[in-house]
């Protein structure tokens, strides 16, 4: 069935809101009326994330939860499908897995983990995805690649969405989008960050002009499926404010860009309620995107544009 295209919200949340709990904040985010609450997977914010969306769900009844997006360097995949396939049943179903090939430096510095090439990176990470759906599946899964060799293993539990919950493939360089567009059913359509760190690089590269090429690969590699996917936005900078332009001309100042194409980014959402809602509309209109994330030191600014256009 087609996605109906109409807009949800969800919210990266790295810390429980102040003078609440983690149950608490997870109650708050599906009292604000977002759809998903998400969590990151980096060394150095945040609560772990496997644990953190146990206990989101354990809190709240119809809250979705997610990961934004888990590094597949970090976990074997078995292991992982079987973590993710208990969240999925302890929740009724509500997970959504999001998945990348890794980007910050910092993570891997610190850690230890070795930072292997893009190129291998993303080959772990297409592995990682075809071993989740193989034993998020019926019957056993035997998979020969070259990162994981899976012979005969029977996932357990299987997840309590058919087939597995829904696999969200985040990313911003041309493979990693077609695959997500051939193989995901939410596609995280970002800024490539070559450099392993956000940076001008990287700001350009969330601009509108680059937006239509990748949602361009994302279309190309889906095919007649296209229209069965939902795109996703991850705000990088969110703001409700009257003088959108003063905003504006600090973020091109800083990221040597024109302020145009900083608010038409489809990566930032800086404006009154009324302007955000047209940026909205019209970044559906021409890229499709109607998942959009809030980051959640913002969740409370921007509740009262996710009560007004969900569902819409």
């Amino acid at each position: 069935m087609a996605h109906d295209r109409r807009f949800r919200f969800g919210v990266d949340v790295q810390a429980p809101f102040d003078g609440l709990s983690w149950a608490e904040t997870s109650r708050e985010v599906e009292e604000l009326g977002y759809a998903t609450l998400f969590v990151p997977d980096h060394f150095d914010e945040g609560l772990g994330p496997i644990a953190a969306l146990a206990a989101a769900a354990a809190a709240t009844s119809t809250l979705r939860v997610g990961t934004l997006v888990l590094d597949c360097d970090f976990r074997h995949p078995a292991v992982l499908a079987r973590e993710l396939a208990t969240v999925d049943v302890l929740s009724g179903g509500r997970l959504e897995v999001g998945v990348g090939a890794g980007w910050k430096r910092l993570d891997y510095e610190r850690s230890g983990i070795a930072m292997d090439p893009p190129g291998t990176r993303v080959d772990r990470m297409i592995e990682h995805v075809h071993v989740l759906r193989g034993l998020f599946g019926d019957g056993p899964l035997t998979f020969h690649g070259a990162h994981y060799d899976i012979d005969e293993l029977d996932g357990t539990p299987k997840p309590s969405t058919p087939g597995g919950p829904p696999i969200l493939v985040g990313g911003g360089a041309r493979r990693v989008l077609r695959f997500a567009g051939a193989h995901a059913d939410i596609v995280g359509v970002n800024a490539s960050i070559h450099s392993g760190e956000i940076d001008v690089a990287a700001a350009h590269d969330g601009l509108p002009a680059r937006i239509d090429e990748k949602v361009a690969w994302v279309r190309e590699a889906a095919g007649a499926r296209f229209d069965d996917l939902e795109l996703n936005a991850w705000l990088a900078v969110a703001e409700v404010t009257d003088d959108a332009g003063a905003f504006a001309e600090a973020l091109g100042a800083a990221f040597d860009a024109d302020p145009k194409d900083v608010l038409a980014s489809p990566l930032t959402l800086v404006g009154s309620a009324r302007e955000i809602a047209e940026r909205l509309h019209e970044r559906r209109e021409r890229w499709g995107y109607s998942y959009v994330v809030v980051p959640g030191d913002k969740a409370h600014d921007f509740a009262p544009i996710v009560r007004e256009l969900t569902g819409r």
